[in-house]
């Protein structure tokens, strides 16, 4: 699953070091993986559990990374002061996603890059890629969705809506 990721995120950020804002960033699976590429991660989560996890995480990988406690809908970082902002499922879960996307939009530095991962469960629950470009259009000139489909970056084949919208202005 790793790999899989890692080919699905990696091409899509700066080929340089960039200050990645990971909203949501649960065990920080993605902030180690960032990390790791030679990124700036700084990761917030609702959970102490997951913020402590991901700790856990980023240092028996040997990155470095910084983990907070903290609403994802409202992160405790400056305006302009993250390159990437990265979420993933978690726009779909927020109360109010639409406002949570122009704050996220904020923390992003002049041609900065907004990365989401997100889905339509099938449950019913989650956000369609059409909802969801929709709502980052509102904020954004740029929406691009790319399915994920792909079992590997699941662990197991999937039959509903998953997805990567990448706004790069």
């Amino acid at each position: 699953m790793r790999a899989a990721w890692a080919a699905t995120l990696l091409p899509v950020l700066p080929a340089d070091s960039a200050s990645v804002a990971d909203l949501g960033c649960g065990t920080g699976s993605l902030s180690v993986l960032l990390a790791q590429a030679g990124h700036e991660v700084r990761g917030v989560d609702l959970s102490p559990r997951m913020v402590a996890a991901a700790w856990a995480k980023a240092n028996a990988a040997g990155v470095s990374a910084a983990f907070v406690q903290g609403d994802a809908s409202r992160p405790p970082y400056a305006p302009a002061s993250c390159d990437v902002v990265l979420a993933r499922h978690v726009l779909w879960a927020l109360p109010d996603p639409a406002a949570a996307l122009k704050i996220w939009v904020d923390l992003l530095r002049p041609g900065g890059l907004l990365v989401l991962v997100e889905g339509r469960w099938s449950t019913g629950a989650g956000l369609t890629a059409a909802e969801c470009r929709a709502l980052v259009l509102d904020v954004r000139r740029e929406a691009d969705v790319t399915r994920l489909d792909d079992p590997a970056l699941w662990g197991r084949p999937i039959d509903d809506e998953r997805y990567l919208l990448v706004s790069r202005s």
